[in-house]
């Protein structure tokens, strides 16, 4: 019998185990939002946003992280159509939304008549994952981000993201949210680049971690610098560190329609183990 909408719940700290346990049941899809509950439990004011649950206590069925991206989490058609309920009655206060395509595809579905139409779906991005060190060279100069580059890095990394998601980060504050994320990655020890001549060549962040996994993010080349093979050496090396330093997976997720990244990856060693999907307004 289905349950129903009303199932659906704001979880807190108390269920922080509950959740966690949840989501380790798939580390690499999860990852995103596992780290952020890892590092900062469930309470929504450090959270950034609510953790939906859907099933009772001590019996969670699927979760949806919604914060300023809508994530859904092992949710199957009835804890979708929950969850949609609940993001309708609440109105739209995410910028996307993103995870299993086939979570995710549904709850656009029912979302789609009352919060309009999206900015742009992405309807299939490989997720993709590799637990090996890289079968090719790594570009030695490629090093650790550091406080002093940040005004290097930071409009490689405006230019990554409006190329990649196609609107600038600086549109709403002036991309204050954006500078304080840049900035706490080199800070924390996960953005990685190469820097010639006071110019970045290539960059990427690990955006998120917990002890299963890690999600490379914000790959970049130079514009004028591609098709020399610097994304393939830089992703080498990002990737022998990543498993190094912070996890024994190392996972990112890419756009169907993004064939030279995605045979980057292939050289790299990743393979494809899941597909998301991406609605964004």
């Amino acid at each position: 019998m289905m349950l129903r909408t009303s199932a659906s719940r704001v979880l807190d700290d108390s269920d922080r185990d509950e959740v966690i346990a949840l989501l380790d049941t798939d580390p690499v899809a999860n990852v995103f939002v596992a780290s952020r509950v890892r590092t900062v439990g469930l309470n929504p004011a450090r959270l950034g946003g609510q953790m939906w649950g859907y099933g009772p206590r001590g019996a969670l069925v699927s979760l949806c992280y919604a914060g300023a991206n809508m994530v859904p989490v092992n949710a199957g058609p009835e804890a979708v159509h929950a969850f949609a309920d609940r993001a309708r009655r609440q109105g739209r206060r995410c910028s996307s939304i993103v995870g299993p395509a086939d979570a995710v595809g549904p709850l656009w579905e029912r979302l789609e008549p009352y919060w309009g139409r999206a900015r742009a779906v992405r309807w299939r991005q490989p997720v993709m994952a590799t637990t090996q060190k890289p079968p090719v060279a790594a570009d030695p100069l490629v090093r650790r981000a550091r406080p002093e580059d940040f005004d290097v890095m930071l409009p490689a990394c405006v230019a990554m993201f409006t190329e990649e998601v196609g609107v600038s980060p600086n549109i709403g504050d002036g991309g204050a949210l954006y500078r304080t994320r840049v900035a706490e990655l080199i800070r924390i020890g996960r953005s990685y680049t190469r820097i010639d001549d006071g110019r970045v060549v290539f960059k990427a962040e690990i955006g998120a971690v917990t002890p299963q996994a890690c999600q490379i993010q914000g790959v970049w080349v130079a514009p004028d610098l591609r098709g020399h093979g610097h994304a393939v050496a830089g992703m080498a090396a990002v990737v022998e560190a990543a498993l190094s330093c912070f996890a024994p997976v190392v996972s990112l997720y890419v756009n169907d329609f993004n064939h030279a990244a995605r045979a980057v990856y292939r050289k790299v060693g990743f393979h494809e183990v899941d597909t998301f999907m991406s609605v964004l307004f």
